[in-house]
């Protein structure tokens, strides 16, 4: 290795961090880890995810070895709990299932050293190992679509600024499924690129039991979770696929229907209905035998199981819509002041120009008496500039106070754009500052605003964002908005939308 490289590497400065649930992988994957070569991590903390129990047994290392617990929460939780704990500009995560080779680290750092500022992260190829002999069974292919999926973790390096800017990964995954995408699509939309490096790491066929595949259906509740973090387009962005919900719930509808019609006498009206679904199931199972093994447990499995996933897929897609519709109501609305909840004078310093916006005062009684807390979070750059003096902000802000209020937070900048602070918007200072004022999680927090600035900060904090343009809303703003959030016409249907868990 030339000195030059050498002195480059021991600048990257990367922490790897492992859920585990305690699998005998765990030693195979730290093993392999400690007989890599360098450049070593600084760390490597590998989050136990057990609700309880002894401590973890791990095999010696020369690396500082740290665990730390995340309670049998699931593995966003655990890689929240791993990444937070280090300290390192990069974090690399890696599954606990996972192989790397001997020369993993070095590829890693390369992988990362070629990276610009505007790249958060950099996303392995990963290489599923099939049978040689024979066709892969269901659960193998879908271990080895792993191979061609996008923003993977089970080898991927964030910066951890950037983790830190988008909040983590969303503890209401309590599983191996979407967070990680999920995760990806907040990164990209925070105006990020996420590479794909040339690191190979290994990730071996899963062996599930034979009703592992009805078990999966459960990710169908999450599914329901990124429709409404991400709106109707989030199997496009994440290149998801389109999925067999709606054959799944023709299927489950004709065999219900099939029953039904039969216990009314309306017997060829029940023929027809359960033709319908033996079509439907018949295509399904024949779609999974087909690129199988076809012996005689995997086509029993195949055949039972495919007429099992359509009602269990229905089922949990309407248990998570039913779940994250009812937890959409948010515990805080976090307002910019000008031109939301006042008429727009540039550099107001008269308490006597305030004029809130039409119908502000009745909209923001109501929303208390919702018990939703308020809050109000403002670019106030005039003091910087010299034109309003805090007194005179002040004065502006108890008037506003006055006729509007009673606000459970008042969150205001007073700094430049060219002064670096991490409050002013589009930062995401003031609004994280008026979630912990209130006492509520910022990801149950909607900002309403009428400037990309205010949609941008929202993001950036982890809470949503509602766009109300006006005059001098830029009209990139409104589609960047559009994409990325929400634009309502006006104040009322602001609050409605951020009320109501719209997207």
């Amino acid at each position: 290795m030339a000195p030059g490289y050498r002195k480059r590497v021991t600048d990257l400065d990367y922490t790897i961090v492992i859920p585990t649930t305690g699998r005998e992988n765990l030693r195979t994957l730290l093993a392999g880890i400690e007989a890599a070569g360098e450049p070593r991590p600084a760390r490597i903390v590998v989050a136990d995810d057990r609700p309880g129990g002894d401590d973890l047994r791990l095999p010696s290392s020369t690396v500082d070895v740290e665990v730390v617990r995340s309670g049998g929460r699931g593995p966003a939780a655990a890689r929240n709990a791993g990444w937070r704990h280090a300290k390192s500009e990069w974090i690399a995560f890696l599954d606990d299932d996972v192989l790397i080779g001997s020369d993993w680290p070095r590829k890693l750092v390369e992988d990362l050293l070629s990276l610009g500022p505007e790249t958060a992260a950099s996303q392995a190829r990963l290489v599923v190992p099939l049978p040689p002999d024979r066709r892969p069974t269901d659960d193998e292919r879908g271990t080895a679509g792993l191979e061609t999926a996008r923003w993977i973790t089970a080898d991927m390096a964030y910066r951890r600024s950037v983790l830190a800017e988008v909040g983590g990964f969303d503890e209401r995954f309590p599983r191996a499924y979407r967070e990680d995408s999920d995760l990806a699509l907040k990164v990209a939309k925070a105006g990020h690129l996420i590479a794909r490096g040339e690191r190979v790491t290994v990730h071996p066929p899963k062996r599930s039991g034979p009703l592992a595949s009805l078990r999966a259906q459960r990710g169908n509740a999450d599914d329901a979770l990124m429709r409404h973090e991400h709106g109707v387009l989030w199997r496009q962005q994440t290149d998801a696929g389109h999925g067999r919900l709606e054959r799944h719930a023709v299927a489950t509808v004709s065999a219900a229907g099939a029953v039904a019609l039969f216990a009314l006498g309306r017997r060829k009206a029940a023929a027809a209905a359960a033709g319908l679904w033996a079509g439907l199931t018949a295509e399904f199972a024949a779609r999974r035998i087909a690129p199988g093994p076809l012996t005689p447990g995997e086509v029993g499995r195949m055949l039972l199981t495919s007429v099992l996933i359509p009602p269990a897929a229905c089922y949990h897609r309407l248990r998570g819509e039913l779940k994250h519709r009812l937890s959409r109501r948010p515990q805080a609305l976090l307002f910019d002041r000008d031109d939301t909840l006042i008429v727009d004078v540039p550099y107001l310093d008269d308490p006597d120009g305030v004029r809130p916006v039409p119908g502000a005062g009745d909209l923001l009684r109501a929303v208390r008496a919702a018990g939703i807390r308020i809050g109000v979070v403002s670019n106030q750059s005039g003091v910087a500039k010299g034109l309003i003096t805090p007194d005179r902000l002040a004065a502006v802000n108890a008037r506003v106070e006055e006729m509007l209020g009673p606000f459970g937070t008042w969150q205001v900048c007073v700094h430049d754009d060219g002064d670096g602070c991490a409050c002013r918007k589009p930062a995401p200072g003031l609004v994280r500052q008026a979630a912990e004022a209130l006492g509520v999680d910022v990801r149950r927090c909607v900002v309403i605003g009428d400037t990309g600035a205010d949609v941008d900060a929202a993001l950036a904090a982890g809470a949503r964002g509602i766009l109300i343009p006006t005059a001098r809303t830029q009209p990139e703003e409104i589609e960047r908005a559009r994409r990325r959030a929400t634009v309502a016409r006006d104040l009322a249907e602001a609050v409605h939308l951020a009320v109501a868990g719209s997207r």
